[in-house]
């Protein structure tokens, strides 16, 4: 009996990694789809989130990303949310950045991406977008931002703002529905 249980054990977790693993696959496929990068450097922040970088992230950069997830995870319970508020819950990638500076000069690392839904607002330069960051999967949770050289403080705010989508996809449908998609008006915060 114990040997029974044993092999079944070992199957359940084969099984449940394949699956995981499967998963990540995936969504490293698709971040590196939308970026044009290869993510071939990976960490765990400080407080267990899971990182993939373009470039080795530095621990200014892993760092900010905590602050980010503790400042979303916050607010996510002070609007009585609790689901997914784990940092071992999310999967940041950081791509390299497309621009550097915004129209006004300053400092605003962005991720260019297909103008989509953007086409013809305010946003599309051309066909193509700026975007500070961008989730490529409810489940698991997983988001890209640019790489951030200095004002990690910017980044933290990046980490936050791409994790209430989330947060809000796990704890309220109705209100990620009417959040998810920017391009018919509304910013970060969301989450107040």
């Amino acid at each position: 009996m114990k040997i029974v249980q044993f092999v079944s054990a070992v199957l359940f977790v084969s099984v449940a990694a394949i699956g995981a693993f499967g998963q990540n696959q995936r969504t490293l496929a698709q971040a590196e789809k939308v970026s044009g990068d290869k993510f071939t450097f990976t960490a765990k922040t400080p407080k267990g989130a899971n990182v993939y970088g373009a470039k080795k992230p530095s621990a200014d950069s892993l760092k900010a990303i905590d602050k980010g997830l503790t400042d979303l995870f916050a607010v996510a319970r002070k609007n009585n949310y609790r689901s997914r508020l784990n940092f071992s819950d999310y999967t940041i990638y950081i791509g390299k950045a497309d621009r550097a500076n915004d129209g006004d000069g300053n400092y605003s690392p962005a991720i260019s991406i297909g103008s989509a839904q953007y086409a013809g607002t305010v946003f599309d330069k051309g066909g193509y977008i700026y975007v500070a960051g961008m989730v490529l999967s409810n489940e698991p949770c997983a988001f890209l931002v640019p790489e951030h050289t200095k004002n990690f403080n910017g980044l933290s705010d990046y980490v936050r703002y791409e994790g209430e989508h989330l947060v809000l996809y796990h704890n309220d449908r109705r209100r990620y529905s009417a959040t998810a998609d920017h391009s018919k008006g509304g910013s970060h915060p969301i989450l107040q």
